[in-house]
């Protein structure tokens, strides 16, 4: 089994990821970065919310979605459209497309070889592709086995 470094940063690791991305070290960031990595998987700002209080004394919403915004804005957090209303957040790591199932609402993930632009041919002249996201939808393979409510 790999372990994924990535999974428990230190403060160190953490402080030195936001430096690199051009971001002040802020105890509200390194907190929800650290309870993002340690938490896996795709969450949203609520959820993380709730895992800071529940660690000790937490921060407010508004420091928590801040901070999401600051990490997303800076490459070190992925922010997922799951639907309307509703972002979900993982620490960045491999490129990975989504799939959000329409009955379960699971969000999985879908191993990526190409980076989605490169495998689309974008192009827009005289602008710089930072990211793109692909999500697909459907039922996933467990609600496929059951019958619709």
């Amino acid at each position: 089994m790999t372990v994924d470094p990535l999974a428990h940063p230190t403060s160190d690791d953490v402080a030195a990821r936001l430096r690199s991305r051009g971001l002040r070290v802020t105890g509200p960031r390194l907190t929800v970065y650290r309870t993002l990595a340690r938490l896996g998987g795709h969450r949203s700002a609520d959820q993380v919310a709730a895992a800071v209080a529940g660690d000790g004394p937490g921060l407010p919403r508004t420091s928590v979605y801040n901070a999401l915004k600051a990490l997303a804005d800076a490459g070190l957090v992925a922010a997922v459209d799951a639907g309307p209303g509703t972002a979900l957040y993982e620490v960045h790591g491999h490129s990975h497309h989504h799939f959000l199932c329409r009955r379960c609402e699971a969000l999985l993930d879908v191993p990526a070889a190409t980076p989605v632009q490169d495998l689309l041919g974008l192009q827009l002249p005289g602008a710089v592709i930072e990211s793109a996201q692909v999500v697909l939808r459907g039922v996933c393979p467990q609600c496929a086995g059951t019958p619709a409510s």
